[in-house]
C-alpha cells in the first residue's frame, strides 16, 4: 500500500512537473508575441500597465517553476548569446536575422544614429536628441507614449521598425536610430548624422551586471563570469568596450557628421551638450528657455518620474518591474569592488595600448 500511494505521489508530481513546464511554455509564446515590434511599445500606456499586471500573475504562479528550475542551473552567458560577424549578440530583445537586417539598412539623409555600447546612456542621448529637434516642446513624457514607439533599435526586434519610425521636429524633421553597432557593423553615411557616447567602463561593467541581474533573476551567473564576459573581444555583447570606444573614436575624428560625447560631460555639462547637438543637426540656436526646457527634460530625476515613456526593453517573466533608472551618477564605477575595478580598468588599458584614444586623460587611474 505504501509503495503504492509512492507511484501515485510520483505520478502526481510528474503531472504537475510537465503542467508547469507547458503552462510555462504557453505563457513565454504569449510574453513574446505581445511583445515584438511595437505590440508593446506602441500600445497606449494604460494597456502597457495591463500587460503588466497580467504578466505579473503569470509569474506569480510560475513562480515554484522557475525556482526550481533556477535551483538546478543558471543562465550562463555563452547560452545568452548567437554570433555574428565577429561579434556576439544578445538572445531576446535581438536575433542574427535582426542584426543582419541592421547591417544592410542604407541610412538616410534624415537618419541621426545614437550610438553606445550598451548602458552608457543610451535612453538618455535619444531623449536628449528628441527634445532639441523638438527644441524642449516634446510631449513624450506628458502623452505617456514610449521612446521606443518614436525611436527604433535597428538591430532589436522589439521597438518601432525603421521603416514605420516618425520624422521628429519641423526644422529638420528626423529619425532617430538607437544602435550599438561598433564602428565596423554599423551602416555609414556621410549623409547621415552620428552621435556616440562612452561611459566609464567600470561604470558600465556596473550598469549591465545591474542589468543582468535585473533580467534574470535568480538565474543570473556569478560575478566572475559576468567580468570575463565584460573582459572579452569575442564574448562581449556587440564587442569589447575598448575596441568599440576606440572605433568610433577613430570615426569621429576623420567623419564631421559623427560627434563623440561622454556620459561624464553629459552629467556635468547637459546644456553644453544639446548645443553640441544643436551644431551637428544644423537648426536655429536654441534660446534660452528652450534650452532651459530641454535641460529640465532630460534630467535624471523628470525621466525618472516618467519611466514608462523611458522603458528599454518591455517587461518579461523575470522582470517584471525591472528598476530602470538605478542611480544616476558618473562615479558609478566607485560601487564595483576594488578588485574588480582594477581588472577591468587593467585590462582596458591593456587593450588600448597605443591607441589615440585618450583613456588616462578621461579615465585616469585611481
Amino acid at each position: 500500500m505504501a509503495l503504492s500511494s509512492l507511484v501515485w505521489a510520483g505520478l502526481a508530481a510528474l503531472v504537475l512537473g510537465l503542467s508547469g513546464i507547458a503552462y510555462l511554455s504557453i505563457v513565454l509564446a504569449w510574453e513574446d508575441q505581445h511583445t515584438r515590434g511595437v505590440a508593446y511599445f506602441g500600445r497606449p500606456a494604460a494597456e502597457r500597465e495591463r500587460f503588466r499586471r497580467h504578466l505579473r500573475a503569470h509569474a506569480r504562479l510560475l513562480f515554484p517553476v522557475m525556482r526550481l528550475a533556477a535551483h538546478f542551473s543558471r543562465v550562463t552567458m555563452a547560452k545568452a548569446s548567437f554570433p555574428f560577424e565577429g561579434i556576439a549578440g544578445p538572445k531576446g530583445n535581438c536575433t542574427p536575422e535582426s542584426f543582419a537586417t541592421g547591417r544592410a539598412y542604407k541610412p538616410r539623409s534624415e537618419d541621426v544614429f545614437v550610438v553606445t555600447q550598451m548602458k552608457s546612456g543610451t535612453t538618455w542621448m535619444q531623449h536628449l536628441v528628441y527634445q532639441v529637434l523638438t527644441r524642449g516642446q516634446g510631449d513624450l513624457a506628458e502623452s505617456r507614449r514610449a521612446l521606443y514607439s518614436v525611436s527604433p533599435w535597428l538591430e532589436g526586434i522589439r521597438s518601432v521598425r525603421v521603416e514605420d519610425a516618425p520624422l521628429v521636429g519641423q526644422e529638420r524633421p528626423s529619425r532617430i536610430i538607437k544602435t550599438h553597432f561598433p564602428a565596423g557593423v554599423c551602416p555609414f553615411s556621410r549623409d547621415a548624422l552620428y552621435v556616440y557616447v562612452a561611459r566609464h567602463p567600470v561604470s558600465c561593467y556596473a550598469s549591465c551586471t545591474d542589468f543582468i541581474g535585473e533580467n534574470l533573476g535568480a538565474f543570473a551567473p556569478g560575478q566572475d563570469e559576468i567580468c570575463r564576459w565584460f573582459c572579452s573581444d569575442e564574448a562581449m555583447w556587440w564587442g569589447s568596450w575598448p575596441r568599440h570606444v576606440e572605433g568610433w573614436w577613430k570615426l569621429a575624428a576623420r567623419e564631421d557628421n559623427v560627434i563623440f560625447v561622454y556620459f561624464e560631460e553629459m552629467k556635468g555639462n547637459l546644456e553644453g551638450v544639446a548645443r553640441r547637438l544643436v551644431s551637428l543637426l544644423g537648426i536655429t540656436p536654441l534660446n534660452e528657455d528652450e534650452l532651459t526646457d530641454v535641460v529640465y527634460k532630460c534630467g535624471f530625476e523628470y525621466m525618472k518620474e516618467h519611466a514608462s515613456s523611458f522603458e528599454m526593453h518591455p517587461p518579461h517573466l523575470l522582470a517584471v518591474d525591472a528598476e530602470l533608472f538605478v542611480r544616476g551618477t558618473a562615479e558609478r564605477y566607485r560601487d564595483v569592488p576594488a578588485d574588480v575595478r582594477d581588472q577591468v580598468m587593467t585590462w582596458c588599458r591593456e587593450r588600448l595600448a597605443g591607441s589615440e584614444f585618450p583613456m588616462d586623460r578621461e579615465y585616469p587611474p585611481g
